[in-house]
């Protein structure tokens, strides 16, 4: 047994054999050359934190709701219990350099989902079928269905760690959650995990959090207009490299800006996903310190906006730019950076990002109380009503290449 002291929940026993063996497999310690969360450093100096200790607080919370259920009286194989373990410690395996931000940039409609489950079925294959249970849990084929729940859902062992993790690491204290509340008034009911009643209060608190972390922290103006700094660099080198321009890349990162990779590239070409997997955040930052000094303008000018700490200006609004406006943005930035105006548009970024607090068309977030009844959080809560649940909020980024 291994035991790993985390700076949120304490220390972390991981048992011999299986996941152990999982934890110390090259594709999962990649995960701790991938920051958590992205660009948000640049706002919250704190956010230093890796996808890979992420994995390892999943999977305690994780061990801890089996436990809980267990001693409820809900029947969990050890075969079971070790798998959902197993999924949930792979569950982000396949996330690329800098997290989300550039999961539709280096390749095509490709999901970091995708990508776990081929590393996954990669690593069944090493461990010889060991993992046939977990991915079977992973893709919720498995016949107990509260297990997949428990992995990806609207109250899973994910979002329960990354909403404290983060909140912890950011320093943003109204984002903390009561996990281990939350944990311990899990039940099973025909199949499908439930909230016992007492543990509502702690549900409507986790709900205020996920939605503040996400405009607060996730969805913070400067952090996006950061990161679009950095999607539009990457998409500049891509268009370089394919216009036979020689860039400083390391051999993984030079494969995926010089071919457009799809998701059926990846089942058909045994070397995307090779250099996939040798990708993480060094390789972007060691490419940008050098294109940074290069000799193209734009490619320099967005390689030194990261370097130097310089995201994006931005503007949130409450409605896209007009046509009108999009032209007289462009020929600005083209008369001030003495740019092509063709080139324009690596300068600027539009976007519209919606997000609601809870997903009525998903899975549910259900309430047991004390008669067996069940209803559904919205139905529930004291606090909220059906129509603040499900409200998305939509806002408008604009962000421009500073002067």
């Amino acid at each position: 047994m291994k035991i790993i002291n985390d700076p949120v929940f304490g220390f972390i026993k991981i048992p011999g054999g299986l996941l152990l063996d999982i934890i110390k497999h090259p594709l999962m310690q990649r995960l701790s050359r991938i920051k958590q969360l992205g660009m948000a450093s640049i706002v919250y100096p704190g956010a230093q934190h890796t996808r890979f200790l992420h994995s390892l607080g999943a999977y305690h919370l994780t061990s801890e709701a089996l436990l809980s259920l267990q001693q409820k009286g809900v029947f969990i194989f050890d075969s079971e219990a070790e798998a959902v373990c197993a999924a949930i410690l792979m569950h982000d395996i396949g996330h690329g350099p800098f997290s989300h931000v550039l999961e539709h940039t280096l390749i095509n409609g490709v999901s970091h989902e995708d990508i776990s489950l081929l590393m996954m079925e990669q690593i069944n294959k090493e461990m010889n079928g060991q993992l046939n249970l977990a991915i079977s849990i992973y893709k919720d084929e498995y016949h107990k269905k509260f297990l997949h729940q428990l992995i990806s859902s609207q109250l899973d062992m994910d979002r329960l760690d990354y909403l404290r993790r983060d909140a912890f690491f950011t320093g943003v204290s109204e984002g903390n959650i009561g996990s281990a509340r939350i944990i311990k008034m899990l039940n099973v009911n025909e199949d499908k995990l439930v909230v016992e009643q007492k543990g509502i209060y702690s549900i409507e608190n986790y709900l205020t959090a996920r939605r503040l972390m996400y405009w607060q922290v996730y969805l913070h103006k400067t952090t996006v207009a950061a990161e679009k700094a950095l999607v539009n660099m990457l998409e500049r080198a891509k268009e370089l490299v394919r216009h036979g321009h020689h860039l400083f890349a390391s051999p993984s990162l030079e494969f995926f800006l010089s071919h457009d990779v799809t998701l059926s590239d990846f089942s058909i070409d045994s070397e995307a996903l090779r250099h996939y997997e040798m990708l993480d955040d060094n390789d972007i930052w060691s490419a940008l310190k050098v294109w940074a000094g290069g000799e193209d303008r734009i490619l320099s000018l967005l390689a030194q906006d990261m370097i130097c700490r310089r995201p994006f200006k931005v503007e949130v609004r409450t409605s896209s730019m007009t046509d009108e406006e999009i032209a007289e943005l462009e020929n600005h930035l083209a008369e001030t950076f003495n740019i092509p105006l063709s080139d324009a548009h690596y300068l600027y970024s539009q976007n519209v990002i919606s997000k609601d607090m809870y997903d009525l068309e998903g899975d549910r977030i259900d309430i047991l109380f004390k008669d067996g009844t069940i209803k559904d959080i919205s139905d529930a809560s004291e606090l909220f009503n059906i129509s603040l649940l499900s409200q998305k909020i939509s806002k408008y980024y604009v962000c421009t290449q500073r002067k």
